[in-house]
């Protein structure tokens, strides 16, 4: 005989679960119990949100599902945000809420909340056990469901009493993951598809990319001499040293990328949605008469021909695909060279900061750090204009990692630095976050001090709302409003956390300040003051006034 609560933690051990992120509640108290008597690692976090954001960050780095568990109510709408960017990244993972006892049910009782309707439309799949023994049957096919097809977010509301309860239910067994296979006709159709073509283009993003995959396509690409554009914050699915990368497409998109998807004659998909960062809010492809020949492999049926009409549409998952594909060489690689060449010489002239105002130049922080960071470094980042240093401005070779938000989400670049550093303890992590962004999960800190989880962490300090502030100044000249920040002592902030923490003023404190950093045993916290004035690396205020002006 076992409790609900020992059946969830047996089942997170079948499922070889070795860490989880939550904030505990006294609704799931028998799930906490029961972990007391495993080898889990649990990291306590400081608000869901946070947890939520960790544990989407373990299903992107890791391929496996991200455990989140989180109390009834306020717990679980904190949690959403976290939940909706795994949605949104096609990640894996699963998220266990403590609900108010079945009996108590559909009286507004306290913290109640229908998760089936709240979470349903940012799941894949929102589900209430109100069994115990219906508990290891849900939590097989939750796990499945989260990696089936295209990744995402299961979200399985478990009743306190239900986790109190006992059953005999036998121990839960995963079941089968199937990856969509294309046949061999579809790999020779894909292939001839792009053999006829000139200017060929393909866009790689979405989840399901294992480590060879990402080798398997710079090999195919580079094969081929096929350019390489990688979907919104997903660069690191490419060698980006490599002559075949050619830009990332996403928010701020270098027009040299917008010029490469608009003129090609072929855009290969491959394992993208076609949304509306990639494609520039859909102008680079005309929704209903395309000018480019679109073939798209996806591992979701539903999303082929969901946006554009389509040549080819394959169901296959990107890794295995891309892996019939690998050893594959398509003809007339004369006639591509040159439209490649061309491609990827604009990127490069395009991707380049120019002298920054101010005493710290965050052009030469981005050169040193590329030249000084480890080979298999990740990087994390949450949303604002800061993050286009690391976006737009590092490149990412093959062992390298970015964990980033494609929800645009402020706040997800610590906590995914945390679940970065528990996954690869022995890897430097380093987190980019603005100074609004650090302060959505900066109390997550306290959760890296207690794990023993030692990222370092850049604070590009601007004192604004920087992204807000460029689009008021573009529509609203001179008329700033709700985008000042008034900060505190970030260095104060970092130590009161026990986290080594310095203030960087100047471009030539900066390599000195980076390598106590990474010395440091406590993780670390930079205070870089960034120059005011830069809305972007390319675009200041007076800038932004001036073609709000125009």
């Amino acid at each position: 005989m076992r409790t609900g609560g020992q059946l969830v933690v047996d089942a997170l051990v079948a499922h070889d679960v070795t860490t989880a992120f939550g904030v505990p509640g006294e609704s799931y108290l028998a799930v906490l119990d029961a972990l007391v008597d495993t080898d889990i690692n649990y990291v306590i976090c400081r608000q869901e949100g946070g947890a939520a954001y960790a544990a989407e960050s373990w299903g992107r780095l890791t391929g496996t599902p991200g455990i989140c568990m989180v109390t009834r109510g306020p717990g679980a709408t904190n949690a959403s945000v976290g939940i909706h960017a795994a949605m949104e990244n096609s990640m894996p993972m699963v998220v266990l809420i403590g609900q108010v006892a079945t009996q108590e049910q559909g009286r507004e009782a306290f913290q109640e909340i229908d998760y089936r309707r709240f979470l349903g439309p940012i799941t894949k799949w929102a589900t209430q056990v109100d069994n115990v023994d219906d508990l290891a049957e849900a939590l097989t096919m939750g796990f499945k469901v989260a990696v089936s097809g295209r990744p995402g977010p299961v979200a399985i509301a478990l009743p306190e009493d239900v986790l109190r309860c006992t059953t005999e239910v036998t121990d839960v067994s995963p079941l089968l993951v199937e990856r969509a296979t294309p046949t061999p006709q579809e790999i020779d159709t894909i292939i001839a598809e792009l053999e006829k073509a000139e200017r060929p283009v393909i866009i790689a993003g979405g989840g399901r990319w294992t480590e060879q995959a990402r080798v398997d396509l710079t090999h195919f690409a580079e094969a081929n001499d096929i350019p390489v554009v990688t979907a919104f914050r997903f660069h690191d699915l490419v060698d980006n040293h490599s002559d075949q990368f050619v830009g990332e497409a996403g928010v701020a998109m270098l027009q040299a990328v917008k010029d490469t998807i608009h003129n090609a004659d072929v855009v290969l998909g491959l394992g993208i949605r076609f949304g509306e960062m990639t494609t520039a809010a859909w102008t680079l492809i005309d929704l209903e008469e395309p000018t480019q020949r679109v073939v798209h492999v996806h591992p979701d049926r539903t999303q082929l021909s969901r946006i554009y009409p389509t040549e080819i549409g394959v169901l296959g998952d990107p890794s295995v695909t891309i892996g019939l594909m690998r050893d594959r060489v398509v003809d007339a690689l004369e006639r591509r060279s040159v439209w490649r060449h061309e491609r990827h010489n604009a990127y490069v002239d395009a991707a380049v900061a120019p002298p920054q105002p101010g005493d710290l130049d965050m052009g030469i922080v981005m050169q040193w750090l590329q030249e000084n960071l480890p080979d298999d470094v990740i990087i994390t980042a949450g949303a604002g204009n800061f993050s286009i240093w690391p976006n737009k401005l590092f490149r990412y070779g093959p062992q390298a990692r970015l964990l980033a938000p494609q929800n645009g989400t402020m706040g997800y670049g610590l906590p995914a630095a945390i679940a970065a550093k528990a996954a690869h303890p022995e890897r430097t992590v380093v987190c980019f976050a603005g100074d609004g962004d650090l302060q959505m999960t900066g109390q997550e800190l306290g959760s890296a001090c207690q794990a023993g989880i030692e990222p370092i962490v850049l604070v590009l300090d601007n004192e604004m709302y920087g992204t807000i502030r460029a689009h008021q100044e573009r529509n609203y000249p001179e008329r700033e409003s709700g985008t000042k920040i008034i900060n505190p002592d970030f260095v104060a902030l970092g130590l009161a956390y026990g986290i080594h923490s310095e203030l960087v003023n100047r471009t030539d404190q900066f390599p000195a300040a980076f390598e106590r950093a990474m010395a440091s045993s406590t993780g670390a916290l930079l205070h870089l003051k960034v120059p005011v004035e830069m809305l972007t690396p390319w675009m200041s205020i007076d800038d932004a006034r001036a073609s709000g002006r125009s």
